[in-house]
């Protein structure tokens, strides 16, 4: 009997240590949950207007002293953009994703970090760890967007929209000292 309540015991301990890891932060675009025991705990930001919803979930990797793009990221290699799984991103209604026409539903998305410019990539193949079952046939949608280079470093790699305005929000990658953004123009619904 003694051994039950211990493993009682520790049930409950463990199971109060994976709820209090699972509580959610940020605001109310952005969350961040550990789940199990990964590294890099999954976020989730997100943005409504004129009746769309975009919402991408990705695994958010810090920097932790590190040199980030050219090295842990070499240029010129498809990266999963984030950590984990490929970071997924759902659209619920059509859209401009820079200049071009998304319809809705869910891709994976995979960016190639250069140091001018980073290739963006919407894939319809799902459910990949990371990208190294990437298969280039699968790609939606490739587009360009310049770096942009920030004064302080970010730790956090942070995806993030701008709050809406004329139909219009920016879609915001920033990590280390490298930012990137997409402007994505809704239509609205009639």
């Amino acid at each position: 009997m003694v051994s039950k309540k211990r493993l009682l015991f520790l049930s409950l301990i463990v199971s109060s240590g994976l709820l209090i890891s699972c509580n959610t932060q940020g605001s109310e675009t952005t969350e961040t949950a550990p789940i199990g025991n990964r590294k890099s705990p999954i976020s989730i930001s997100s943005v409504k207007s004129e009746g769309a919803y975009i919402k991408v979930v990705y695994g958010q990797p810090y920097r932790k002293g590190r040199s980030i793009f050219g090295d842990l990221e070499p240029y010129g290699q498809v990266w999963r953009t984030g950590a984990n799984e490929a970071t997924e991103i759902t659209f619920t209604e059509p859209v401009l994703f820079g200049d071009e026409p998304i319809d809705p539903g869910t891709y994976a998305l995979f960016t190639i970090p250069n140091q001018e410019n980073w290739t963006i990539i919407l894939n319809n193949d799902l459910g990949q760890w990371g990208a190294f079952e990437y298969k280039e046939e699968f790609d939606y949608l490739r587009i360009e967007v310049p770096v942009e280079t920030q004064d302080s470093p970010m730790e956090a790699f942070t995806i993030a929209f701008d709050e809406p305005e004329n139909s219009m929000t920016t879609m915001s990658l920033a990590w280390d000292v490298v930012r990137i953004e997409v402007p994505i123009h809704f239509f609205g619904t009639n």
